[in-house]
């Protein structure tokens, strides 16, 4: 048996091609902060509108989201996943050729766009081809390709474009993902039975669902508190990931600390390792410990503490800001637990929908706190230019920060709701069995 043939094997390569156009994705959307002297004098951009385009991406991201999962659901990971290969590759090629911010705007929404149904098509291809006590640990793996992806999109990105510019280096990552797409059309399936494969034991075959089941399913999402509190936890942890990496992160140490671009990137590198490694370990952890809700909540916690320290001291330490940054990023795995705690209520054919649900919030988070962050910092600008980049007052920051780790205080209140819900109702169900 051959590692085609092999259906244990073969989850790996198929998952792995995927990982790959995912890694693309997460490269892509986080390169705002290290490019973003560049797009500012490229497209003569202010803080909020720099913060838009960033969030251009997020917004037609967040927009797919539930079509992506009735899609994955439906058709399944192979055509979804490598035509959104192919559609954010144009996007990416068609950005490093933009003359305009408006043609800059459109091409990271085209980017967006196809990004957007690869994390989605990800996890329904874990949820067909690893058992349930495997799908936290795959979904944590998953959340540390975003991690790598995140840490090619600091240090190493800022090194290549100093190197060959920042046009260049978009078109060539394009042309990656163009192959890459590719590589998912050739080995991913919906199932190990449309493999032409042995089913692997302990993973059932999925069932067909309709699309009136499907519509079932999405009206019992919209009226379940437990998704919106776990949208909550998901909007929270993954906008300020994605704001403190992506957008916000690199600046604030620019303009406060006055370092180089490349300088500030290894603080958001250390961001990304924490992202590498956070999620990986704390959904292996969750299926060890076989508890969802605690582990989330205590991470969302520990989330907020960590971003609080630039509104409560404005310019602490380097050190400082290098642990909270690690921290950042390691503490946004048990904001990951979301997607799994989603997925675990809902029938096996309706997690791809369950699990877009609650992905779309974290990506409306994405979309909105960049530019509210740019907003508030637009109120306190100096009117100087440091490093190349607009520079804003230390206390802009705090402000802007405070809106961050506010959000996340707010994850944090969503996830103790959550527990505090799960136990009534263990309690409940106890005292019906009791007077029965």
């Amino acid at each position: 048996m051959n590692v085609l043939s092999d259906p244990t094997k073969r989850r790996w390569l198929a998952w792995a091609a995927l990982a790959i156009v995912f890694l693309l994705v997460n490269l892509h959307r986080l390169s705002t902060a290290v490019l973003s002297e560049r797009l500012t004098a490229d497209f003569e951009t202010t803080a909020a509108q720099l913060g838009t385009l960033h969030a251009s991406f997020f917004l037609i991201y967040a927009a797919i989201q539930i079509p992506t999962g009735v899609l994955a659901d439906r058709v399944g990971p192979r055509y979804v996943g490598s035509i959104g290969g192919v559609v954010l590759s144009l996007g990416a090629i068609g950005f490093a050729l933009s003359d305009g911010y408006l043609a800059a705007f459109a091409s990271r929404a085209l980017i967006g766009l196809g990004s957007g149904v690869i994390f989605v098509s990800i996890l329904r291809f874990c949820a067909n081809w690893y058992r349930a006590d495997e799908f936290a640990t795959m979904t944590g793996l998953t959340g540390s390709i975003a991690g790598l992806g995140a840490i090619l999109a600091t240090t190493p990105l800022a090194v290549t474009v100093d190197w060959v510019g920042w046009r260049p280096t978009i078109i060539g990552l394009g042309l990656v993902g163009m192959i890459a797409a590719g590589a998912v059309f050739v080995l991913a399936r919906q199932s190990p039975a449309a493999a032409g494969l042995e089913p692997i034991e302990g993973v059932p075959e999925q069932p067909e669902i309709t699309l009136a089941e499907l519509g079932g399913h999405l009206r019992t999402l919209a009226r379940d508190l437990d998704q919106w509190l776990l949208s909550i936890v998901f909007f929270a942890g993954n906008g300020a990931m994605l704001t403190l990496v992506g957008m916000w992160g690199v600046p604030y140490i620019v303009v406060v600390y006055e370092l180089d671009v490349t300088t500030a990137s290894y603080f958001t590198l250390l961001a990304s390792v924490g992202v590498l490694i956070g999620p990986m370990t704390i959904g292996w952890f969750s299926d060890r410990l076989e508890r969802r809700l605690v582990p989330m909540a205590v991470g969302i916690g520990l989330f907020a503490v960590a971003l609080g320290t630039v509104p409560v001291f404005g310019q602490p330490p380097l050190a400082v800001i290098a642990v909270s940054y690690l921290a950042c990023g390691f503490l946004f795995g048990s904001a990951m637990l979301s997607l799994s705690v989603v997925k675990e209520r809902y029938p096996a054919g309706a997690s791809g929908v369950a699990t877009a649900t609650v992905n779309t919030a974290g990506f409306i988070g994405g979309t909105i706190l960049p530019t509210v962050m740019g907003m508030a910092l637009d109120a306190y600008q100096t009117g100087e230019i440091v490093g190349g980049t607009v520079a804003y007052t230390q206390f802009g920051y705090r402000i802007a920060f405070a809106i961050l780790t506010g959000t996340v205080i707010v994850g944090f209140l969503a996830s103790c709701w959550l527990i505090v819900r799960e136990r009534n109702g263990a309690a409940a169900a106890s005292s019906a069995r009791s007077s029965s």
